[in-house]
């Protein structure tokens, strides 16, 4: 789930804030910024969870081997 969620709040971030000048000085911190950063994250977090509850199969929990050999299969 990491990767999803991360995927997820890059892209709300990067929505909401296309229209954004580019900052000229990096070194200082945009309270902005990190206000949507807050509300990305909220809003991946919520939509993955409503998705997780609702729709299991998009998203199983444990792998299950889809191969199992049998004595065939192994070389002598």
């Amino acid at each position: 789930m990491g990767p999803s969620l991360l995927i997820a709040t890059c892209l709300i971030l990067a929505i909401r804030t296309a229209k954004w000048p580019a900052l000229t000085k990096r070194m200082l911190s945009d309270s902005e910024l990190d206000q949507e950063i807050d509300f990305a994250e909220y809003m991946a977090k919520k939509v993955l969870s409503h998705l997780m509850s609702r729709s299991e199969a998009i998203f199983p929990q444990r792998k299950q081997p889809w191969c199992q050999p049998d004595g065939k299969d192994c070389p002598e």
